[in-house]
């Protein structure tokens, strides 16, 4: 069962680092203020609950995995209002 633990956490780290790698791309590469809040946001919270929850498949102790859990949930919560306020932001500006 341990392989199959350290496989999957090994799956989950990698994939969660490839969509951070992405979110880094995109944000040089796309030049669209909405563009890059979109490279900003999507992959990289994805990125985060999957590293997220690579680390907790290791922990052995439920009080970690609930530090894991609270800090999935702040990011899902803060990202995209932090998106919606940036958005609000540069729509506000072009209009003026």
């Amino acid at each position: 069962m341990s392989v199959v633990l350290d496989v999957a956490t090994t799956v989950l780290v990698v994939l969660g680092a490839v969509l951070a790698l992405v979110a880094s791309i995109g944000l040089h590469r796309l030049g669209d203020t909405r563009s890059r809040m979109q490279a900003a946001t999507k992959p990289a919270t994805l990125g985060v609950v999957c590293c997220a929850v690579g680390a907790a498949l290791q922990f052995g102790d439920l009080s970690l995995v609930a530090k894991v859990v609270v800090a999935v949930v702040l990011q899902l919560v803060t990202a995209p209002v932090g998106a919606h306020l940036l958005a609000r932001a540069v729509t506000r500006r072009e209009d003026s």
